[in-house]
């Protein structure tokens, strides 16, 4: 079947998946300015006789979930239909169902485990209070987004509404393996099948196997209604005691032996992984207890439970398609948030251990191996190395840990100030700030803390929302100014060198003002040659007041005291020496904009940018361009709103 150029006010690229009577396609919203997903049905592909029961329940799919806005639940926004097909334009996730990463006979680590249903649990206690029942929970509807290992529930094909009498009594709906036995019985089914389902996903991450296998369809019915499956201690003796308890709860054929909640689930969840083992026969709280409040509390229980597995052994990672940490927490066991070290001299380790181990987890590494290992294993929010150390140089370990943790913050500690490692640091490390040895250690734990609170709120957002932060840039209808009193960077950029923005000129920091004061710009190009201090100081009230708008610099000088301050002063998003190769620039550009994008979707993640102060920040020249700064059309205030 081919697919339309276009449905709805949708532009249709490409083929994201297919499966059933739906296919997904990738689309652009012109509208809103993002990438959705569109789940459409062709009604010519349907089966007369049932045609209308199943538009019915693809309708039903898009009343469910469009009352549904939670952070583990794949967002609807709009359903639509015509003649020919109808369809659902939702949250285009990029990640893999669980199915993916199941391993016929391979059990999955109990923290993991207990992090996948932790998510799945806090979705359903919103779904289930606000009267949507599921009722098709299964690996293949939770979704996997690598970053910060995000568990998104989608389909809700045949979710029961409980305002709506649009499933009726009797209905068989459902995935065989993991129906409850209710189900099976055409009874009607509560929240509670969705806590069975939950039960035997919690078995099978468990033990590798399905509770309730078979190799026909009535065998796998036939032990749902009559069998229990072996308990996962049997699998896995090591197991905690009392899990055997809680998956044997969940799995009780009938649903008044249930957990009666998703909440009183996860509460149970935390107390034996909490270690406080699970009496033989414990009562179940009332039906509509474990709500509000008391849920977030179990969430947390359950999230520093799992904190407190040892910090220092090697989680075994799922198989992403791009390597990541999996521990579900900045901080360590001792609840206290991680940074990174990375020196080839254990002395400065050992100095810098002394100043900061009675705040943070310190984790040290004498070699940029060593680093990348921590980096694999844990969700870091400060990496601060050593620029010259053997085996790898500082500039290539903070590239290569941009990849694999692209939301911690990055730092440059080092008494090593060569040019060409310093606009390496910026261009290819985005570095958040670069410290001299020695150092001041008042200003180190100043600038460290403050990176550390930005890197939790980074990755933060990443697990919140990473289809927005690691999604396929999107361009925003923004502008890039050139500030260059000459014409040729401008000249070069506007004879089309594939860029996709409009270009602006302007030849003095007045006249860039007065650009910003009138148009979106997402980029600014600064050549600072000839005015380099002004320049800086106009780049970081900027930065200070705007630092949603990416910077690139431009210049011929070799002074590496000006590169540092760069950095510091102005959160420099990518340097250039001239004579400019017009091809890089246009790689730097092109990733300025995309980030612009993303601070745009995302937009606390422009905190990331801030700067420090520079001495002339009092001068009469900053007063008067701060107040310019202020007057500036609301469109630049994103950041902040």
């Amino acid at each position: 079947m081919s697919d339309p150029q276009s449905i709805g006010r949708y532009e249709v690229r490409g083929l994201l998946g297919q499966g059933g009577m739906a296919r997904v396609l990738q689309a652009w919203d012109p509208v809103l300015a993002r990438m959705v997903a569109l789940k459409v049905v062709q009604k010519s592909q349907l089966d007369t006789s049932s045609a209308e029961m199943a538009l019915s329940r693809f309708r039903r799919e898009a009343q469910a979930a469009a009352r549904l806005t939670h952070p583990n639940i794949v967002a609807v926004y709009e359903y639509g239909e015509d003649e020919d097909l109808a369809y659902i334009a939702m949250e285009q996730v990029l990640g893999r169902p669980l199915t993916h990463h199941l391993r016929e006979g391979v059990p999955m680590g109990v923290e993991q485990a207990a992090f996948i249903v932790t998510q799945l649990l806090e979705a359903l206690a919103y779904s289930h209070e606000r009267g949507v029942i599921h009722r098709d929970i299964k690996p293949g509807n939770l979704l996997i987004v690598p970053r910060g290992t995000v568990v998104k529930v989608t389909d809700f094909g045949i979710a029961r509404i409980e305002s709506s009498e649009l499933t009726q009594h009797g209905d068989l709906l459902g995935t065989p393996s993991y129906m409850a036995p209710e189900q099976y019985l055409g009874e009607r089914a509560d929240g509670r099948a969705d806590l069975f389902s939950t039960g035997v996903i919690l078995h099978e991450l468990l033990t590798g196997t399905r509770a309730f296998g078979g190799e026909s369809n009535a065998q796998v019915m036939n032990k749902i209604l009559y069998d229990n499956p072996p308990p996962p201690s049997r699998t896995n003796a090591q197991l905690p005691p009392g899990l055997d308890w809680v998956v044997n709860r969940a799995l009780a054929k009938e649903p008044e032996d249930r957990f009666p909640t998703a909440a009183a689930f996860l509460e149970a969840l935390a107390g034996v992984l909490g270690e406080q083992a699970a009496p033989a026969v414990s009562p179940a709280p009332a039906a509509g207890e474990m709500q509000g409040d008391a849920m977030l509390t179990a969430a947390r229980r359950l999230r520093e439970s799992l904190a407190r597995s040892n910090a220092n052994a090697p989680m075994p990672t799922l198989d992403f398609t791009a390597p990541q940490s999996l521990t579900p927490s900045t901080h360590s066991t001792s609840g206290r948030a991680r940074i990174l070290f990375v020196d080839d001299e254990e002395r400065i380790l050992n100095a810098l251990k002394t100043v900061f181990r009675g705040k943070y987890h310190v984790l040290t590494a004498l070699n940029g191996r060593e680093a990348l290992d921590f980096v694999r294993r844990f969700r870091i929010p400060v990496i601060c190395s050593d620029q010259r150390m053997p085996g790898m140089l500082g500039v290539e370990l903070l590239r290569q840990t941009r990849e694999l943790s692209p939301d911690s913050v990055r730092i440059l500690l080092t008494g090593y100030s060569d040019l060409a490692s310093i606009a390496g640091s910026i261009n290819d490390g985005e570095v958040h700030r670069f410290i001299s040895k020695p150092w001041d250690n008042q200003e180190l734990q100043r600038i460290i803390g403050e990176a550390v609170t930005l890197g939790e709120q980074s990755l933060a957002a990443a697990a919140l929302a990473p289809e927005l932060v690691h999604s396929a840039p999107v361009r925003p209808p923004a502008s890039i100014l050139v500030l260059d009193a000459g014409r040729y960077v401008y000249q070069a950029l506007s004879r089309g060198m594939g860029v996709g923005c409009e270009i602006i000129h302007a030849e003095s920091i007045s006249r860039a003002l007065e650009v910003l004061s009138v148009r979106e710009v997402a980029a600014l190009v600064v050549d600072i040659d000839g005015d380099a201090q002004n320049c800086l100081l106009f780049m970081n009230l900027l930065k200070r007041r705007y630092p949603e708008i990416l910077v690139i610099v431009l210049t011929g000088a070799s002074d590496s005291e000006l590169m540092i301050q760069l950095i510091n002063q102005a959160q420099v998003f990518r340097f250039a020496n001239k004579p400019v190769n017009l091809g890089v620039l246009g790689q730097h550009l092109d990733a300025a904009v995309a980030r612009y994008g993303q601070f745009r979707s995302q937009p606390g993640l422009a905190r990331r940018a801030t700067v420090d102060d520079t001495p002339q920040t009092d001068s009469p020249v900053a007063q008067g361009l701060l107040e310019r700064l202020k007057s500036l059309r609301s469109w630049l205030s994103f950041s902040r709103g």
